[in-house]
């Protein structure tokens, strides 16, 4: 894999207590970066995987609603509303 330099403004005191982490971690604040940076992209990589798969499941799904909804002496009656359905 091929690897790019980046500029990175960071205050002084910051990189300071950054670097000290690093050390006592026996790592580097490149290394540490790069993994913040991966753990980012994995994250959102599930989040997208996620929703990919919800939508998937709603349009596959042979369950629906119709217009069923709630009149509104349910919706203001005060009762436990998931109690309904049990």
């Amino acid at each position: 894999m091929t690897t790019k330099n980046i500029t990175l403004a960071i205050e002084q005191d910051l990189l300071d207590k950054v670097r000290v982490v690093a050390a006592i971690r026996r790592s580097s604040v490149n290394e540490m970066v790069r993994g913040y940076l991966a753990r980012v992209v994995e994250d959102e990589k599930g989040r997208d995987e996620a929703r990919e798969a919800l939508l998937k499941l709603m349009d596959e799904s042979e369950g629906r609603m119709g217009d069923w909804r709630p009149s509104r002496a349910e919706t203001y009656s005060g009762e436990p509303r998931f109690d309904r359905w049990r």
